[in-house]
Formats: C-alpha cells, structure tokens, sequence
C-alpha cells in the first residue's frame, strides 16, 4: 500500500490539475466566422403568372390583363381589342430565388412565388414560364411549374372568411433552371479576399496567424474584416487549400459588451461581456388609484328640486418598498440578473434601471435599441 502510495497522489494531482483549470471558451472554424469574396449567393426576381385557381385570382386587373394578352400573343393568340377577359383563374406574381454559388446552367434551383394582387389564394395554380433576373439586368434562370401553397383560404356568401396561415405565397421546389453562371474569379484572381461576418480587428489578427503558422506568407489583413490570401491559381490546388483553411480553429475576441432592447416587445438581451462599475440601485413603484363612486341626490316631496347626481371621489397612494441592490466592482451578467430579479422588476422598468445606469456611467455596455 505504501509503494502505492506516490502513484496516487501523483494520479490525484494530476486529475485535480485538470479539474481546476480554467476553461476557456469553445474554438470556432474559420468557416463559420466569414466566407470568401465572390462566393455567395445572388437574388433573382422575376414578374409572372399563375394560372388554373379556383376563381380566386385578381380578376381584371389592368397590368395583369395586358400580360395575359402578352402571353397569348406569344401562343399564336389574339384576344379582342378593347374586351377585358375575365382572369378569376389568373394571377400576377413576383418569383424570387437565390441563385447559389458555383451553380452551373442546367442545375435547378427553388423558387417562392408571391401574389402582388387582389388574388385570394396561389392554392391549385401553376406559373408560367418566366425569366428570373439578377441585379445586373440580366437572365440568370428559367422558373415553371406547379405551386404548393402551405396556407388556405375560404369565404362564404354571408361575407365571412376564414384564413389558415398565407395562402398567398407558394413554392416550387426545383421550379426553376438556371440559363447562366456568375463570374466569381475563383480561378482568376491571384489574390482571393476572405470577409469577416462582423468586423473585429483581434479576430482577424487571429485568423491570419493561424493561417500563417500553417502556410506561410499566405494571409495579410487588410482591414477589420478583410484577409488577404496569397493562394495557388491552379484550381485543384486552391480548392484544397482553401477547405484546408476553412476548418482551422481560432479563439475568436470576446463580442463588445452591448445591452439589445426590443422597443416594440419590450425583450431586453445583455450579453456576457457585460460589467458593472460600483453601484447602488433602488427601485420603487408608486401606484395611485382613484375611485370614482357617484351618488343620486333626490330633491325633497313636494319641492320645484330636480334630481342631481353628487361627485363622490376617493383617492389612495401607495409605494412599495423595495430593497437596495448593491453591485461591485466588475460585476457579471448572473450577478446583475440577480439583483433585478430580487427588484422583481418588469421588462420595460429594466430598460429605465439600464439607461439610468448608462447615465450615471456605472454601465460598461453599448445600448442598442431595435
């Protein structure tokens, strides 16, 4: 047992060693901390029409009648001049997709389709073909096909309707196909950028030195969000080396401390670089409460008296008699939502006890309100 001895205490130490460390806080990939220039998503919007609804389209609405004669011009079809058809089974849409990296003609992409009209409900309607543009003017992808719509919409003759989520908006899944590939100069440019998310200088610091320590001479930074990155211009090459640089771990700068207030919700969000200099708060409510408690006064038998009504009011104050939160030096997000829990303050009191702190420059956060 005694030989044993040093062996368990040394196991002992080492485990009290581990158990006592300090933690630090999780490493992030430098993918989920920015992306690369160029590669990323584009919006397309198309204007179009959907067809067969159940006589809850837009009806004859001018812009939407003119389209349909448009389209059935294209057909070999010509509507009479001046006679509106009755379109009940047509509607004019706006079609929005997000066209994604890399994406090659050929390759199908989801579109959403929103009514811009009177229509009532897409439920049952399929859209026409329509041209899908980017914000350089140009087509980037051809969108068709049959609708689903997730919401419901019904009306009786009584006037009453009944609406079950937004019957209005539809999807196609895979509805469109893309005609034309955006220019990225992944394999052109010798220089690639790398964009931080949100700008902080210590984070990109970070990032380039574990770049560095991995490859050399490869990142510089440019600014608070940008990187630099000296890469291979074969494309196989750069390819590699650019996951390889996506999956590198860093610490990442602790977030600026900022108090988020929600002006129409009343939320109130502080994060945990949030501190507090030494102070004191007291945090009272007074409530005053009038009763209005009217009395009929009936004039006398017999007299030229009318009957009159006799203001009776009552009027109480009343405070309630909170106790003093103490804050020290440096005090942390669990200390101070404790204090305010004790205060048993509401949301909207909480706002004015943060911005009389800010005042009095007790408050080590930004204010943001939304």
């Amino acid at each position: 047992m005694q030989r044993n001895l040093p062996w368990m205490l040394a196991a002992l130490f080492a485990a009290l060693t581990v158990y006592l460390a300090p933690v630090h806080a999780h490493a992030e990939r430098v993918r989920d901390l920015g992306q690369f220039q160029g590669v990323r998503s584009n919006q397309l919007t198309g204007y179009g029409i959907v067809v067969g609804l159940p006589g809850t389209g837009d009806d004859n609405l001018e812009y939407l009648t003119q389209a349909m004669k448009g389209v059935s011009g294209r057909m070999g079809l010509t509507l009479p001049a001046g006679v509106a058809p009755g379109l009940k089974n047509a509607a004019a849409v706006m079609v929005t997709a997000d066209l994604p990296a890399f994406a090659k003609p050929g390759q199908r992409i989801d579109v959403t389709v929103s009514t811009i009209g009177k229509a009532k409900s897409l439920r049952g309607g399929a859209l026409i073909i329509t041209p899908l543009y980017g914000a350089d003017g140009q087509i980037y992808a051809m969108a068709q096909g049959n609708l689903a719509v997730g919401g419901l919409g019904i009306s009786a003759n009584d006037g009453s309707k009944l609406t079950v989520n937004i019957p209005t908006v539809g999807r196609i899944a895979e509805g469109a196909s893309v005609e034309r590939a955006v220019a990225t100069g992944f394999d052109s440019q010798q220089t690639l950028r790398w964009n931080l998310f949100a700008a902080d200088f210590l984070t990109a610091s970070r990032v380039r030195d574990a770049i560095n320590q991995r490859m050399p001479g490869t990142a510089s930074v440019e600014d608070g969000v940008t990187l630099a990155l000296t890469l291979p211009i074969e494309s196989n090459t750069r390819a590699s080396v650019m996951a390889a640089i996506e999956m590198i771990e860093i610490q990442p700068a602790e977030t600026p401390a900022r108090v988020i207030v929600n002006s129409r919700t009343g939320t109130v969000v502080i994060n945990s670089a949030v501190r507090l200099a030494p102070a004191a708060i007291s945090h009272g409510k007074l409530t005053v409460r009038v009763d209005e408690d009217p009395m009929v006064v009936q004039p006398a038998p017999f007299s030229r008296g009318q009957t009159a009504i006799e203001p009776n009011s009552d009027i109480s104050a009343e405070e309630e008699s909170r106790a003093v939160a103490l804050f020290q030096p440096g005090a942390s997000l669990s200390q101070v939502v404790d204090a305010l829990n004790l205060l048993g303050v509401t949301p909207s009191d909480l706002v004015a006890i943060l911005e009389a702190l800010k005042q009095a420059g007790a408050l080590k956060a930004e204010m943001v309100v939304i």
